[in-house]
């Protein structure tokens, strides 16, 4: 099995990488570990000497079996980016607060890998957005996709924007607001719950248009089928907003059109027998309950 690490930090992952490199050097493994990650952990755990096996990776390609992030949901959000269209399964460990995506904790870590080598989990398939702007942005040009969220925003002014809003090429309506969300369903945990979109099974194939703030009394979370065309035309009293894809920021003039979409390509998720999305949901929404439990 060829497998790579991603963690975007050492400090506060110390103990979970520790178990994980050890469970993984006596196993028939070819283990790839992010560069800077690498590097960080060579610091401290001396990886040339005591796991001389181990190599570095800048790039991913088909070639590997199995992404492993060690970090929270965010930290998954970012390792996409290295998976990209390659169907390569992500599977995370959790050291963060609130895992729906990373949801592996330190004391399953090596019950987890078991299942994982003997084959016994399942593939949880996550659809993404895309999008593309007219004009073109370089910025936006490569990593033009997120698993979680689409979401235009204002910048460097505390006045609202307007969205002007058209579905499949039809106009829906102009929002007055701090800004909008489009949000895959496993990303409906995310920013668009917290600005009062609904929860979405990671299995629907629908999309949801969250406003952030809305002016408009009569705006709400609207549902529509994931195979919808978004188009988005912002103004406000700046000439500039901010276009988040996921954790990645970018500033777009207001002169840009957007469009968002499903991405031709989907994410592979690890889901182990001993977990389920609504198990998660009960444990980390309904119930308030956290890791620790």
């Amino acid at each position: 099995m060829k497998i790579a690490i991603y963690s975007q930090y050492y400090k506060g992952n110390e103990a979970s990488a520790g178990v994980l490199l050890n469970y993984l050097s006596h196993k028939e493994a070819d283990v790839f570990i992010e560069g800077q990650f690498y590097r960080l952990m060579d610091k401290h755990l001396d990886l040339k000497t005591n796991f001389k096996q181990f190599e570095t990776f800048q790039t991913l390609d088909d070639s590997f079996d199995l992404l492993i992030s060690i970090g929270g949901d965010g930290t998954i959000l970012r390792a996409i980016t290295y998976v990209s269209d390659r169907s390569i399964p992500i599977i995370g460990i959790n050291t963060g607060r609130l895992g729906f995506l990373a949801t592996i904790q330190n004391n399953q870590i090596e019950s987890a890998l078991d299942s994982i080598f003997k084959g016994e989990y399942k593939i949880s398939e996550r659809s993404l957005l895309c999008i593309e702007t007219e004009p073109k942005n370089k910025d936006l040009a490569q990593l033009n996709f997120a698993l979680n969220e689409i979401a235009v925003s204002r910048k460097n002014t505390t006045s609202m924007i307007t969205v002007n809003t058209h579905l499949d090429g039809e106009y829906l309506t102009t929002y007055w607001a701090d800004g909008l969300i489009v949000s895959t369903p496993t990303g409906s945990t995310g920013y668009s719950l917290s600005c009062g979109g609904p929860v979405i099974s990671p299995a629907a194939k629908s999309f949801v248009i969250t406003p952030i703030a809305p002016h408009n009394l009569s705006a709400r979370p609207l549902v529509i089928p994931d195979g919808t065309e978004i188009q988005l035309k912002v103004d406000g009293r700046e000439d500039f907003y901010l276009i988040s894809l996921d954790s990645r920021i970018a500033t777009l003039h207001n002169s840009t059109i957007v469009t968002i979409k499903k991405a031709a390509f989907k994410i592979k998720m690890i889901e182990l027998p001993s977990e389920s999305f609504i198990d998660t949901l009960r444990k980390k929404l309904l119930w308030g309950e956290d890791k620790r439990n």
